[in-house]
């Protein structure tokens, strides 16, 4: 099959790359017949795979310890990659937001997230191009969902990162654009590259999800099981339906009887992921039924200060005054809270915020 399609790309115009065989995605197993087609040596599939992955190799002529002969035939049927990087912002906070470019012509965007005191770089990726759950409060929840995004589309965003800033990432949190659990099999499979050819551990690859209830059940059999995060962002039914859709199908209640299941099983804490919009759902009355809520549940909380979308949003900051006190009265029930520190939000990259202007414009 491979050789076949070797050929078919040798006899093809010179300059047409649409053809040729993308080495982005492609594990150990994949490289090593690749090589077996062009007979060459299986250790050569080690070499391309160092030179993809650990080295982020930008073209073949970096790959320096290979033969010049070997360069010369790839260069011929392969490509390292057709994601283009189509905009590039940096934030005064040193945050980078991407937007990508696939080959069919759609984008999705990514964000490298750089903290001064810490030495872990980390890479919030996109999942989907668009969203179909719609949350309220969520820029590209109003936009809907075009597709989902293939395994090397997701790890390709995490080596651009690379290439382009020559950083490692250590750290990946699928909380861009899209959830998730609606593109679980692709998720899975660009966490199990992640994983093995980016050798970054699962400890440090998070999952956020808005609660699609039978998922939860899944990821916490799998293999590789990646730390939970749950978008609640309401302390009840009532109030979480106004904002969030998803909890006209998957409640409340069953959300935390998954989560229950997942920590058991797993023995991981998940992290609830609590968006504080201002005078909605950062009252003292809200605190309180959160940590009841939260009370037998092996969690940490994650606040975060709602960034608005735009100048004709209905929901408001909450007052720094009120964020202290909701954080406080968690604390206070014996759970571990942190406030989000807000990165790149003066370029759309804060929490919500992954839309894109340029798609706004086109």
């Amino acid at each position: 099959m491979l050789k076949s399609l070797i050929m078919k790309v040798q006899n093809q115009n010179e300059n047409d790359n649409s053809q040729k065989i993308r080495l982005s995605g492609l594990d150990k197993k994949g490289l090593e017949d690749l090589m077996d087609a062009m007979d060459e040596k299986k250790f050569r599939a080690s070499q391309v795979f160092s030179w993809l992955y650990t080295k982020s190799a930008k073209s073949f002529d970096e790959m320096s310890d290979i033969k010049k002969e070997l360069r010369e035939k790839l260069k011929e049927i392969a490509i390292i990659t057709d994601v283009k990087i189509k905009t590039k912002q940096i934030s005064t906070d040193g945050t980078l937001k991407y937007l990508l470019e696939y080959n069919d012509g759609n984008t999705a965007e990514c964000v490298l997230m750089r903290f001064d005191n810490r030495a872990n770089l980390t890479a919030c990726v996109s999942s989907q191009i668009g969203c179909a759950m719609g949350c309220k409060f969520c820029a590209t929840g109003q936009r809907g969902i075009i597709r989902n995004l293939e395994p090397y589309e997701i790890l390709e965003q995490i080596l651009t990162i690379q290439r382009d800033t020559g950083l490692k990432v250590t750290n990946v949190v699928f909380m861009g654009q899209g959830e998730p659990f609606n593109n679980y099999n692709n998720m899975m499979r660009a966490i199990e590259l992640i994983n093995t050819c980016l050798t970054i551990g699962i400890r440090r690859i998070t999952v956020s999800t808005c609660g699609i209830v039978p998922k939860i059940y899944d990821i916490a059999n799998e293999n590789l099981v990646p730390t939970l995060a749950i978008s609640l962002h309401a302390p009840n039914t009532e109030l979480r339906a106004q904002i969030m859709p998803v909890e006209k199908r998957y409640n409340i209640n069953d959300l935390k009887t998954a989560l229950k299941f997942y920590t058991e099983k797993t023995g991981k804490r998940v992290t609830i992921e609590y968006i504080l919009i201002g005078k909605l759902n950062d009252t003292k009355d809200c605190a309180v039924e959160l940590a009841h809520f939260m009370k037998d549940l092996k969690c940490n909380v994650n606040l975060i200060p709602y960034n608005p979308v735009n100048t004709k949003d209905s929901f408001k900051k909450p007052d720094k005054k009120d964020i202290m006190k909701f954080k406080y009265i968690l604390e206070a029930s014996g759970k571990k809270v942190t406030v989000r520190l807000e990165r790149g939000a003066d370029i759309d990259a804060a929490c919500g915020q992954l839309k894109g202007r340029i798609e706004e414009q086109i």
